[in-house]
């Protein structure tokens, strides 16, 4: 296993007390949480958020994403629910880092869409690794889980790591005029899935 748990604490949220727990990759020591909410053992299957870092909208409230209204929502269907759990998966601007999304930023200020600002960058117009977020799932013994997401990457990857996701669930929050032409972009070069909740 190339990951290994660190340390867990409480976390008390505007959403609820939530138990978080710290994890770091033993090649690259990149850190990773997940924030687990109520009893998810041996309640499977597990509501189960991946949300990968934004800066910009996580903590700066920018509005040309959908990443921190998501984040948001997801904290509050999982609080809903009474259990599950939200990973925050450290790979900020799709695993470009945060000062080359700013340069992305730049060009798409320019007329580039999200993945052509990425490409223009040298990078694929993903470059995330979701096999980390199966390896926190089973270290924490969670294989079967309904998934808050609507990108079609995350559940194929999963998949192929043997993680049984009996159900998706849509996350589809936040659209503005700024993020707009976003949104169109992961809808329609990236294959997010905007529709209604799909049992796989």
């Amino acid at each position: 296993m190339r990951l290994k748990q660190v340390g867990k604490a409480k976390l008390p949220t505007l959403w609820g007390n939530f138990l978080i727990v710290g994890f770091e990759e033993k090649l690259t020591r990149q850190n990773h949480v997940a924030l687990i909410y109520g009893s998810i053992l041996g309640s499977e299957p597990v509501l189960t958020r991946i949300h990968s870092e934004c800066l910009t909208g996580d903590a700066l409230f920018s509005s040309r994403c959908d990443c921190g209204f998501q984040l948001n929502t997801a904290l509050n269907y999982i609080t809903t629910e009474g259990q599950g759990i939200l990973i925050y998966h450290r790979q900020e601007g799709r695993n470009i880092g945060l000062l080359n999304k700013i340069q992305a930023y730049s060009l798409q200020d320019n007329g580039a869409d999200t993945v052509e600002a990425n490409q223009c960058l040298g990078f694929h117009a993903d470059e995330r690794d979701f096999t980390i977020c199966a390896d926190i799932l089973k270290l924490l013994n969670i294989h079967t889980i309904r998934l808050l997401t609507n990108n079609p990457q995350k559940i194929k990857v999963l998949d192929n790591s043997n993680i049984n996701i009996v159900e998706r669930v849509p996350l589809i929050v936040g659209r503005n005029s700024k993020n707009a032409k976003y949104l169109n972009t992961k809808e329609s070069k990236l294959g997010h899935l905007f529709n209604l909740r799909h049992k796989q």
